[in-house]
């Protein structure tokens, strides 16, 4: 097994079924790959925008209960409670959901890790220009934020 880098139109990416053999293979492989590093990039921006838009409603939220707490405990409601415990579910939602896209940005970047590791340079290209084409298309997202 070789430890460096080589053009070759042969080489096992990821899984045994994912066996390349010819140029055309070659470059329906690097397209794969540079499309799993732009969809990388779009996680990164997408997790980024969520946990803004979840920061940025949570005082919102936490004044308009405070008011309601308010209101409902100068009339002798139970409501401060529900109030809590709908704010608790609301951030193990939001928790829940910045997990789960964490994971999903986790796994890509290993199986793009892994594509790199055949030390095949053209998947290699792919793996760059994916991550050059992505960050060039997400990254103006952010200021839209």
């Amino acid at each position: 097994f070789q430890m460096h880098f080589i053009f070759s139109n042969e080489v096992v990416l990821l899984f045994d079924f994912w066996n390349v053999h010819s140029p055309t293979g070659m470059a329906l492989s690097v397209v794969v790959v540079l499309l799993l590093a732009v969809l990388y990039e779009g996680i990164k921006v997408g997790k980024v925008k969520l946990l803004h838009h979840d920061l940025e409603s949570l005082p919102a939220l936490i004044d308009q209960e405070l008011m309601e707490e308010t209101d409902q405990e100068s009339a002798g409601s139970d409501l401060p409670t529900v109030n809590r415990t709908r704010r608790r579910s609301r951030w193990f939602l939001c928790h829940f959901g910045q997990s789960l896209i964490h994971v999903a940005q986790v796994v890509i970047g290993y199986f793009m890790m892994l594509a790199v590791m055949s030390y095949n340079t053209w998947i290699f290209l792919g793996v760059v220009l994916g991550s050059a084409v992505g960050y060039y298309l997400a990254y103006p997202l952010l200021n839209m934020v």
